[in-house]
């Protein structure tokens, strides 16, 4: 009696293992596409409904060969920009030339790509060739300066700081944004930026949309929390996922593509993130 309870017990727990460890397979390999609308009155009519992809956090993880599953889920998502905010390589590789190649030509063939630092460019010391591995695809690459995009007769600003990780001596994003107002008054600014916990202060300096990442989604998403942990937020973050608004301001974090070297990601699957515009 005691041995069959035993085998039940060691049944009941295999299973469980087993089903654990296919939730972390699933949460870590199958991609998703959510939708966002980021919608503001001071948007130019002729911008309703434009799409944009956002991409954050690959960390040089590839899906499929070539990374042809993230080549794919953007263009199913058919977007007139793609917006790319940080963390694309890893500082903990080397040899990632190849990876942003591959990655770098699929993107740059469905549409124009802009792209903003995060941490982890400027830890792998790789930065600088980075960016001029991306700007020979054509990639706009924004490090504390802004652009002014058309579309239907219209313009918007499309601004990107670098990450704090990088040069010390760096433009600030209050300073990026004061040049901003005073060149381009009154135009609708979207910030890309790569941390997701700066929405007081985009929402003080009156940015009326940003684009960010960083936190993965907190890793771990159990019922009722916004993640379980994020790098520089700690246990149970606040800002880690979808739109978050502070007065004017939208804050739209990416949950990412990665986990970390250490947390695999649970019920928090990689994310491509399909945003449209709206009045």
């Amino acid at each position: 009696m005691k041995r069959r309870k035993r085998r039940k017990g060691l049944l009941i727990l295999l299973t469980l293992m087993l089903i654990l460890a296919l939730l972390i397979y699933d949460s870590n390999t199958r991609l998703v596409t959510d939708g966002f609308t980021l919608g503001n009155s001071r948007l130019p009519q002729g911008f309703e409904g434009m799409r944009i992809v956002h991409l954050s956090d690959l960390h040089a993880k590839r899906f499929g060969d070539g990374n042809s599953e993230i080549i794919e889920a953007v263009r199913a998502a058919s977007p007139e920009l793609i917006c790319v905010t940080g963390d694309m390589v890893d500082g903990e590789q080397t040899e990632q030339e190849p990876y942003v190649r591959e990655l770098m030509e699929g993107l740059t063939s469905i549409a124009p790509v802009y792209f903003v630092s995060g941490n982890h460019e400027w830890a792998s010391g790789w930065a600088r060739e980075l960016f001029k591995i991306l700007e020979e695809y054509g990639v706009t690459v924004l490090r504390n300066e802004y652009t002014v995009y058309g579309r239907n007769g219209d313009t918007i600003v499309i601004a990107g700081v670098d990450d704090p990780n990088g040069l010390r001596d760096q433009k600030s994003p209050a300073e990026l944004v004061e040049e901003i107002k005073a060149q381009q008054p009154g135009k609708y600014v979207l910030m890309l930026a790569h941390r997701d916990d700066g929405l007081d202060m985009w929402s003080e300096l009156g940015v009326d949309a940003v684009l960010c990442g960083h936190a993965h989604g907190g890793l771990i998403r159990l019922p009722f929390t916004d993640g379980l942990f994020a790098p520089g937020q700690g246990w149970f973050p606040t800002w880690t996922a979808g739109v978050y608004t502070q007065g004017g301001t939208q804050m739209l974090v990416s949950r990412g593509l990665t986990g970390s070297h250490m947390v695999p990601r649970l019920f928090n699957n990689p994310q491509v993130v399909s945003v449209t515009l709206a009045r």
